[in-house]
């Protein structure tokens, strides 16, 4: 039988799910990890010993993802989950290949290189959309993202209500500033330790559009963070090389000062109407300043690097030295944050930054809302706290634990989020892998010479600053920051001197045979499960494109069920196929396809207990069959899990009333009884929603509506009132009130009030002079009410 179906699947908001359009890549990436993987197999699999400490980080990195997929086990989310677990799986094969890679002199220099040069090219891509050239970048990200729309990438510019805000690829101006201050201390870093002019005034030349695009995010938590990471990088450098990066950095950020205020200027006015002339305009101000810049650069580097060094030769040998420069770099930039503030030198900053600057303080809405976040994260902690709610938890889960009606899908803080997901256990591993790396990078560092330094110093440099901004945000959610981290990390673990484990001896067969057991089984099964993943997704996206365009309800189906059959939960696949069987049904009325459907987003959510657009849809399919009863149980059991949202606590009262009223109908007075106690314990829930947010911090936003509506007021009255509960149904009733009685609703608000007044035997004769005046039969309703027996 072929059926054709008459929907419109775009009204029902069927194809807004952001993540189905991120995931594929990510597994793509998964993939071509796995055969670095079969390549680091191939390289170096005869170097595996397990005697040097270096080898065994090799192992350890891989109790990561096995703790995400312990955390399996209690996920908040299956799906979410088990991206995370892919995920983490990439990020150990990017360990371990940059473990021994990055060993050998010329895959390092390689790697590097690499680096840099795509930083500088991420740079160069936003820049071309703060001038308005939004289709020259798009006409070449469109080869390898599918972010693009309308030929140009999506949010590359991000509209807040701070205004346009650069974030080049990342779409999110906070974790683009955690890149920018990542490869602006390893341009300064390149300017510093290379010995070819050209490359100092290359990286010279870089530094100002770094610093101007870092500005243009108006991100707080990257001025607030750039200094720590600057004084923490400073305590590795000689004296001489201190005060060389300030200098840079100082040459270099008075330039870009210079140029803020034009460069956004220009930049709002062409994001709002292209001109090729202001473009032009605001290229002649970046380009021209970077090439001063560059070729001061280079002149510090060539004339004051050499008097510098013999300066402070002396000194640097001295226990302590490395620490005066730092401290001192403290006070200094106390002075300028305090000078920037505090005087009319704010006003050389563009307005918006201005405003931004002038913003900073713990009172400030966005910290304390990170404060809000920070408590509820450990709420969910308290519940789950051996192995964790698995990945993607917090996404999952915060609108159970939210202290106020906020929207966010993530906790804005790594370490935080990472403990929700994997718990006590998962999270001691992960500390205890990075801290160990750290420590043995940096005991390693002052021990060797100053070649060996320079050569993996850059690794150091990329994680420190990127995990220091992520204690305020969630750059590490974004697979590619993730990736270079880890790569990170196994450069520095690659710089570790050579020791070996000397409790641990094994000979080489056996080393090989339990390495080999251990990453080969998980390289294989990331492999398959990536592929598989693939097709999912790939089919998912088949199926949004084939319902866009046809009503065969056999063809959209057989496209959603090759994404199904692999990925049983797939959200976006089950919501529009469970779409797909409710209109069959509506339409045929075969009781098929209704079975199908319950037993679609049943199975589903089994996986995704805390999925709320999944919960919904199944109360409609009990809605269709005229099961109102299971609807409403289905409605209340859910509720605790989303405590702030307003519409679902509304339409448990507005149920609850509708059920006790047949209920009382049918003189079924213990069922009535339920109902309307279980409607008015919601009302009662609101009320103290909305007095604990009185509570909240001035200045702290309190997020979405969250109120009490004239419907709930009335049907909570009204229920009240058919409980003999008279002076409870007033006071609720009261709520209501309102001089204007012109409005129906607004007319029954008054009415019932004057009847739960009537059973106390009490009035108001100038409210009910108001009702005669606009509803002449409003009295005699008030009296029969007030003479109904419950």
């Amino acid at each position: 039988m072929v059926i054709f179906l008459a929907w419109t699947p775009f009204q029902t908001g069927l194809f807004n799910g952001q993540m189905l359009d991120f995931e594929r890549p990510i597994f793509w990436a998964a993939i071509l990890a796995c055969g670095m993987g079969v390549l680091w197999f191939a390289a170096y699999f005869k170097q595996v010993r397990l005697e040097d400490q270096r080898d065994w980080l090799a192992v350890a990195v891989l109790l990561l993802p096995l703790s995400y997929v312990v955390s399996l086990a209690g996920a908040a989310s299956h799906y979410l989950a088990m991206n995370m677990v892919v995920i983490q799986g990439v990020q150990a094969i990017l360990f371990i290949t940059g473990l021994y890679l990055l060993r050998h002199p010329v895959g390092n220099r390689i790697i590097q290189a690499a680096m840099m040069a795509v930083s500088y090219l991420i740079v160069g891509f936003g820049l071309l959309h703060w001038f308005g050239q939004g289709k020259t970048a798009g006409a070449i990200a469109q080869w390898f993202s599918n972010t693009v729309a309308n030929g140009i990438y999506t949010n590359a510019v991000m509209t807040d209500s701070n205004g346009l805000r650069l974030t080049s690829v990342f779409q999110y101006a906070n974790t683009y500033a955690a890149f920018l201050m990542a490869f602006l201390f390893a341009a300064v870093f390149f300017i510093t330790s290379s010995r070819k002019a050209y490359a100092q005034a290359f990286h010279s030349f870089m530094l100002v559009p770094i610093i101007v695009s870092l500005l243009l995010t108006l991100s707080r938590g990257g001025l607030v963070m750039l200094p720590v990471a600057f004084v923490l990088l400073l305590l590795f450098l000689k004296p001489a090389q201190q005060i060389l990066w300030m200098v840079h950095l100082g040459v270099a950020g008075a330039a870009s000062l210079l140029i803020s205020k034009p460069v956004t200027d220009l930049g709002l006015q062409l994001n709002e109407s292209f001109s090729g002339s202001g473009a032009l305009k605001g290229w002649g101000y970046v380009l021209g300043v970077s090439a001063l810049v560059g070729l001061l650069g280079w002149a510090i580097q060539r004339y004051a690097a050499p008097v510098l060094e013999n300066a402070f030769h002396k000194w640097s040998d001295r226990k302590g030295s490395t620490l005066w420069i730092p401290i001192g770099s403290v006070v200094l930039g106390g002075l300028l944050i305090a000078l920037f503030i505090g005087t009319s030198l704010k006003n050389l900053l563009p307005d918006n930054l201005n405003t931004r600057l002038d913003n900073i303080n713990f009172n400030q809405h966005s910290v304390l809302e990170r404060f809000t976040f920070y408590k509820d994260a450990m709420k969910v902690v308290g519940d789950y706290p051996i192995f964790g709610a698995g990945g993607g938890a917090w996404a999952a889960l915060y609108e159970q634990y939210q202290n106020n009606p906020y929207t966010s899908r993530q906790a804005h803080n790594f370490f935080l989020q990472y403990f929700i997901e994997v718990g006590i256990v998962g999270f001691l591993i992960f500390m205890s892998f990075i801290l160990y790396i750290f420590y043995k990078y940096i005991r390693g560092y002052f021990k060797s010479g100053e070649a060996q330094q320079r050569s993996h110093f850059l690794y150091m440099i990329v994680v420190l600053s990127i995990l220091l901004h992520s204690i305020l945000d969630f750059n590490m959610s974004y697979v590619f920051i993730g990736i270079l981290v880890f790569l990170g990390l196994g450069g520095m673990a690659a710089a570790m001197d050579h020791q070996p484990v000397t409790r641990l001896k094994l000979s080489p067969s056996t080393a090989k045979g339990v390495y080999a057991a251990l990453a080969g089984i998980g390289l294989i099964l990331l492999l398959i499960t990536s592929i598989r993943y693939v097709q999912a997704s790939s089919a998912a996206l088949d199926a949004r494109q084939v319902a866009k365009t046809s009503t065969s309800f056999e063809e959209i189906k057989t496209a959603l069920e090759k994404d199904l059959k692999i990925r049983s939960s797939h959200p976006d696949s089950v919501l529009l196929l469970s779409s797909l069987y409710s209109t069959a049904y509506q339409q045929t009325q075969d009781e098929g396809f209704y079975s199908q459907l319950i037993a679609l987003l049943n199975n589903a959510l089994e996986d995704e207990p805390y999925n709320k657009a999944m919960l919904s849809r199944l109360m409609q399919a009990y809605e269709l069959k005229g099961q109102q009863d299971k609807a409403f149980a289905l409605l209340t059991s859910h509720a605790y899990k989303f405590n702030w949202d307003i519409e679902w606590h509304e339409k448990i009262i507005n149920q609850a009333f509708e059920l006790g009223y047949q209920s009382l109908g049918a003189g079924a007075l213990d069922a009535k009884d339920k109902y309307f106690r279980e409607g008015i314990a919601t009302f009662r829930h609101v009320q103290e929603g909305v007095e604990h947010l009185k509570t909240l911090p001035e200045g702290q936003m309190q997020g979405r509506p969250f109120e009490i509506t004239p419907t709930m007021i009335l049907n909570a009255g009204k229920m009240n009132y058919m409980i003999n509960e008279p002076e409870q149904a007033s006071s609720v009733l009261a709520l209501g009130l309102q001089e204007d009685l012109s409005q129906p609703l607004q007319q029954d608000i008054a009415a019932w009030y004057m009847a739960a007044l009537q059973k106390q035997e009490q009035g108001d004769p100038d409210l009910m002079n108001k009702l005669k005046q606009v509803d002449p039969t409003a009295e005699e309703r008030i009296q029969s009410w007030s003479q109904l027996q419950f």
